[in-house]
Parts: C-alpha cells; sequence; structure tokens
C-alpha cells in the first residue's frame, strides 16, 4: 500500500491539522495510561522540526455530539505538555473565530490542541460544512490516528479531499505490520483471541484461518464455543446466535489442519464479581451457577507450549476477566509467554496492551497496535475509510 509520506515533504510554516487517537484512560481527570500519545510523537516531532504549526485534533470517550466536561482534551493537554519540550496551547473550541485565530497565531514549530472532536455531532456524520470548517485551520493534512481510521467521519476521511493528505510515521508503520502478518508471516503463526463475545471476533477468525497454524481462544467467548460441543458451561456468557458459526468456525479448523485450543480448565466464580466466592475446575464443563471467569493452569500451560514455537503471534483480547485482580493471572501469564517469545509479535486491543503494561513488557513487543477496532477490521481484509481517503485524497 502505498500512503502518501510527509517525510520529504517543505512544511515550513505551514499549518498542519494533525489527526492523532489520544483517546486515553482517564481516572479522576488524570491520563492512566499515556501509550497511544507516545506512539505519535515521532510524527509530531517529525512535524516540529520541519518548521510546522501543528494542530492536533482527537475524539476522547464518547460525548454524542455534546459538549461534555467529563470528555474534554484539557487532562490531555496537561499530560500532552509534559512529554514534549515544544510550545503547545489549547483551543476550548473545535472550529469557528477563536479556532482559527490561535491556528494562525501560532509560531513555526508550534503546538495547538484542539478540544474534543466529538463535542459536534458533525464530527461523526461527515457533514461537509464541518469538514470544510475543519479544513480552514490548516494547509496541509496529516493522519496518524490508526485506531479511528475505520470510522469514515470529518477528521479522519472527509477533510482529505479538501487539503494535500498524507500519512503520519504511525499510521504507516501500523499499516505495514499489519499488512505483513496478512501477506507474509513467518510460520508457525499463532493467532491468541480473546475477550467477551465471539460476535466482536468471529469475522476475523473467519479470515486468520487460511493464514495461522494455530488458534488459542480465552475469555468470555470461549464459553460459546465450548457451549456448541455440548461442553456443559454453566452460568457463563454465551451467545446463542453465534453457536452455529463457533460450531462451524471449529469444524473449518479442523478440516484446513490448524490447531485450535479451547479452554480445558478454569477459574470460576458464583457471580460476576471481585468478591465473589473463586476456584479452580480442573476439566472443560462448569457446574450450574457458576461462571468461567478466567482460563485455568492446564490451559496456560498448553498456550505456553505453543506460544513458545511460534515464529509470529498476534494477539487481541484478554483471556479472562481481566479488570477483577483475582481473574487476571491467565492474562497476565500470556502477555509474559508472548513476551518471552522470539516470534515477532503484535499486541492490539485494549486489555492485552493493559495487560502487557501491567506486566511492564511493552518493551518486549514487536509492535503494539494501537487500533483495537481498527485492527482488526485490517486483518478482516476491509478497506479503512481513513486509509483509502489518503491513497484518494487530493493531493
Amino acid at each position: 500500500m502505498n500512503l502518501p509520506k510527509i517525510e520529504n515533504e517543505d512544511l515550513a510554516g505551514k499549518r498542519i491539522f494533525l489527526r492523532v487517537d489520544f483517546n486515553v484512560p482517564l481516572e479522576n481527570g488524570t491520563v492512566t495510561d499515556t501509550t497511544r500519545i507516545e506512539k505519535t510523537l515521532p510524527t509530531i516531532d517529525l512535524l516540529v522540526s520541519k518548521g510546522a504549526r501543528v494542530i492536533i485534533g482527537s475524539h476522547l470517550g464518547r460525548p454524542k455530539g455534546k459538549v461534555n466536561p467529563e470528555f474534554s482534551m484539557k487532562p490531555v493537554f496537561e499530560k500532552f505538555k509534559t512529554m514534549v519540550e515544544h510550545s503547545v496551547v489549547f483551543s476550548d473550541t473545535v472550529v469557528g473565530s477563536d479556532a482559527e485565530k490561535l491556528s494562525k497565531n501560532l509560531k513555526n514549530g508550534e503546538i495547538l490542541i484542539l478540544e474534543n472532536l466529538r463535542f459536534h455531532a458533525e464530527e461523526e456524520e461527515n457533514e461537509k460544512k464541518f469538514v470544510k470548517a475543519l479544513a480552514s485551520l490548516a494547509d496541509v493534512y496529516v493522519n496518524d490516528a490508526f485506531g479511528a481510521a475505520h470510522r469514515a467521519h470529518a477528521s479522519t476521511e472527509g477533510i482529505a479531499h479538501e487539503l494535500p493528505s498524507f500519512a503520519g510515521l504511525l499510521m504507516r508503520k501500523e499499516i505495514e505490520t499489519l499488512g505483513s502478518l496478512v501477506s507474509r508471516p513467518a510460520k508457525p503463526f499463532v493467532a491468541i483471541i480473546g475477550g467477551s463475545k465471539v460476535s466482536s471476533k468471529i469475522k476475523i477468525l473467519k479470515n486468520l484461518t487460511d493464514k495461522v497454524d494455530h488458534i488459542l481462544i480465552g475469555g468470555g467467548m470461549a464459553y460459546t464455543f465450548l457451549k456448541s460441543r455440548a461442553i456443559p458451561i454453566g452460568n457463563s456468557l454465551f451467545e446463542k446466535d453465534y453457536e452455529v458459526q463457533a460450531y462451524q468456525l471449529i469444524d473449518n479448523a479442523g478440516i484446513q489442519g490448524i490447531d485450535l485450543q479451547l479452554p480445558v480448565d478454569h477459574v470460576i466464580a458464583d457471580s460476576f464479581s471481585d468478591k465473589a466466592k473463586s476456584k479452580s475446575v480442573d476439566k472443560m464443563g462448569i457446574l450450574d451457577g457458576w461462571m468461567g471467569m478466567d482460563i485455568g493452569s492446564k490451559t496456560i500451560s498448553n498456550y505456553e507450549k505453543v506460544i513458545k514455537e511460534a515464529k509470529t503471534i498476534f494477539w487481541n483480547g484478554p483471556m479472562g476477566v481481566f479488570e477483577m485482580d483475582k481473574f487476571a493471572n491467565g492474562t497476565l501469564q500470556i502477555a509474559k509467554a508472548v513476551a518471552k517469545s522470539k516470534a515477532v509479535t503484535v499486541v492490539g486491543g485494549g486489555d492485552s496492551i493493559a495487560a502487557i503494561n501491567k506486566a511492564k513488557l511493552a518493551d518486549k513487543i514487536t509492535h503494539i497496535s494501537t487500533g483495537g477496532g481498527a485492527s482488526l477490521e485490517f486483518l478482516e481484509g476491509k478497506q479503512l475509510p481513513g486509509v483509502k481517503a489518503l491513497l484518494n485524497g487530493e493531493k
């Protein structure tokens, strides 16, 4: 994919609308994970070094098109200021005369961070007037928000048709890395797929079945697969509408010679709570009144053996209810096994990244993808609107 590069452009004095994905977790008004900010810093540093005037736009959470202080970009701005040596200012508005004035008053090498793009319903609607208002803030558009590239919004798709448009360094790295997983992975290729629902992962599982050698399944989605094989799952999470597809996926994997593994033991609880009674069960089935909350020690051992022999690993989704410490062991053990592996390792999805960070193993991973939904849709074979717009936009 020949994405337009920014490296060789003369940007001195030009205003750059840089779309980033600073949709970071906040607790009590403080940023708790800076991964997505850190990943975009190389692009920001490059633009600043070229003497550009950088206008940063991002969404944060789901304010549903209304101004909501809970989703303000101000805490992100405050954190960002401590992470760079450049001059940074904040705009309380996204478009309009005040934002335009701030963008025009920027000096070369200075940065302006706009308020939450999604405070305007027109952002998600990709409304033409709003697109033109965003474009009026800048001379050039750079998209470094891979995590939002699967959305055809004003700042990810529409604006690319109004300005000379380029891919940021992170955007290109994401596309190149994920593209290599699809087109030329070193074998054995292991996909570790977890998370709560089969419905959100069935498409990627189907698309990966003709590319991988092993599929290791965990998380709440595992119980729909187990139920499809008439294995008792007690009160565990179950998506009846996807039971047939889960059954067929297991069959198809077997026909294609793919090693698809399901949990063979579990950590279970009598309710969905970190204060619930819990115990380990040394079998695939789960008793009525109990629910699966994490993979058990035998499953961890089985998965570790496969991971150890892998040459390429893609991991998306936790192995259990990772947000509760007593049910986080499976996810953390898989994180350690992936980090210890000599394979090319790609990790995507918020909980998987959180596990890697919690275990302080981020520097042992080949590539941490900032795109949860975007990386899944890319690997499903879908064309991402934000990427397509860069290829088709006016240059």
